[in-house]
């Protein structure tokens, strides 16, 4: 009899660990984005393996392959500060709806431009630009957008794990159809399913509705009200420390997946199917990380796990580039994703969790620079340094800085665990009254 009250409690608490896995889906606002969202962030993956891998077939330059990934990368460094002011002044929906018909027209442009086998070099640099100065907009604003969806802030750090889980599908998924589509089609039908998925989000976004005070009108200065933010986020410690570790991810490890193509193709004599394949494992880790977190009831204790994600980061990133065979490869890439994405998505919930809401867009603005806004320079300083010592000296060179960054977070941790303490408290309480 106690044996099967056991067995029952397990179940009980098995069954109790899933709903809350998943309680953010209790929202219709937030069902629909996710689905949306999801469809059409497959068809971004798409999209982004098949200009990679179109770059390097017109050109077998790493150097070219940094170099788009930087211009697709840095209006997000300059237009951040813009685009933190627009997401706390202006109604978050329209925004959206306006972002993303911008990146369907983009990418038919694109599909176009490919199919028609008139493709250069500087035509995928503009649109690399366009794309970007389309992505700086769209991070702030998507991001302080949940908030909204969700209703309660108790349930936001969920909501946010489960938006990267969406994303990392995604990452999942589109690259395994990406090298099918590319191996059967060519790069071209690859940004035509991208500008058609496109399709889905903008319907979602029609059919959501959200009370209109999320917007925010104010007639002060654009740079005075982003400098607000960023005294705000200097001042306070945790946020500092938060998007000073992003910023040395960015530079040092996320532009791993810049030379992936170079990888698959040089070190594992690989083609397109390869570089998908691998994209789809670091993707798959990725879900696992999300998944975690998604579990996890609040954003008590999750600072400590940024070092711990960042050391694990490096670890494995090291061991992916000495790496000689694919089972090796997709092993180690699939643990880089499920820390890589350990690492931002704690970031996010964290700053989230603890950020006043009239700062919400300026303070993800700052996210997104830290990241979004730094990843170009990695990304350029990955293909130069790939060109001149080989693409496995660059992704070592990499991850030992990743590693000295988590030994430097681990020795501020007691402290700014300290500062957070009070602040979760405030959240929850919040929550308790919405």
């Amino acid at each position: 009899m106690n044996w099967n009250l056991e067995v029952d409690g397990c179940k009980s608490r098995g069954s109790g660990r899933v709903k809350n896995m998943f309680r953010a889906f209790r929202y219709r606002n937030y069902r629909l984005f996710f689905f949306g969202q999801g469809i059409s962030l497959i068809g971004t993956w798409i999209q982004q393996v098949a200009l990679s891998w179109l770059v390097y077939r017109l050109t077998g330059s790493t150097l070219l392959l940094g170099t788009v990934a930087f211009c697709n990368q840095i209006p997000t460094l300059f237009l951040g500060p813009f685009a933190g002011v627009v997401a706390d002044r202006f109604e978050r929906k329209g925004l959206l709806l306006w972002i993303q018909t911008t990146a369907m027209v983009q990418a038919f442009v694109l599909a176009a431009l490919v199919l028609a086998h008139c493709i250069r070099p500087w035509e995928i640099i503009a649109l690399s630009i366009l794309m970007g100065t389309i992505y700086a907009f769209d991070i702030p604003v998507r991001q302080a957008f949940v908030l909204a969806m969700v209703e309660n802030r108790d349930d936001l750090g969920n909501a946010i794990a489960l938006s990267s889980a969406m994303f990392n599908c995604a990452r999942f998924i589109g690259p395994s159809i990406a090298g099918l589509l590319i191996s059967a089609f060519g790069e071209g039908v690859c940004f035509l399913v991208n500008a058609i998925s496109f399709l889905a989000v903008l319907a979602a976004l029609q059919a959501i509705r959200v009370p209109k005070k999320e917007g925010r009108r104010k007639n002060g200065r654009v740079l005075g009200e982003f400098r607000e933010a960023v005294v705000y986020a200097v001042e306070f410690k945790p946020i500092l420390g938060l998007l000073a570790m992003l910023a040395v991810f960015a530079l040092a490890g996320a532009p791993y997946m810049v030379v992936m193509p170079a990888f698959a193709k040089d070190i594992l004599h690989g083609d397109a199917n390869t570089y998908g394949l691998l994209m789809s494992f670091s993707g798959m880790g990725a879900i696992g990380g999300t998944l975690y977190l998604a579990s996890r009831k609040n954003a008590h204790g999750l600072i400590k796990l940024i070092p711990l994600a960042v050391g694990f980061f490096a670890l494995t990133l090291c061991a992916f580039a000495l790496s000689h065979t694919f089972t090796l490869c997709a092993l180690f890439v699939f643990f880089t994703g499920f820390s890589m994405m350990t690492h931002i998505a704690s970031s996010n919930t964290i700053i989230q969790t603890v950020v006043d809401e009239d700062k919400r867009g300026r303070v993800m603005s700052l996210y997104a620079m830290s990241f979004m806004g730094v990843m170009p320079f990695g990304s350029l300083l990955a293909g130069s340094l790939a060109a001149k010592i080989g693409v496995r000296d660059t992704l070592v060179a990499g991850a030992c800085l990743c590693a000295l960054g988590a030994v430097v977070f681990s020795l501020r941790l007691p402290g700014l665990s300290r500062m957070l303490q009070p602040h979760f408290s405030r959240a929850e309480s919040e929550a308790q009254l919405d």
